[in-house]
């Protein structure tokens, strides 16, 4: 079995051997029918969603809604391959 996305992230924040900076995300965006990626650093946590600022509006991203975890342009995780 695979890795969990929200235990992933909290070991991103959390693990001081990692570095959140060299962190990003891909999420898809159902109302524009594509993914997007987005900073690490520039999220929080609220429960099963991340939040983060979306041309200057706070947007709450289901975790289900995480296609991807990179770190320094690598994929480390995928939805499609835990």
């Amino acid at each position: 079995m695979g890795v969990y996305i929200g235990d992933l992230l909290n070991k991103i924040r959390f693990d001081k051997n990692l570095k959140p900076e060299e962190f990003s995300i891909v999420y898809y965006d159902r109302i524009q029918q594509k993914t997007f990626e987005i900073p690490f650093v520039s999220l929080s946590r609220s429960g099963n969603f991340i939040v983060t600022k979306i041309n200057n509006r706070e947007t709450m991203i289901p975790l289900h809604r995480i296609r991807e975890v990179r770190r320094n342009g690598k994929l480390i995780w995928s939805r499609d391959v835990r």
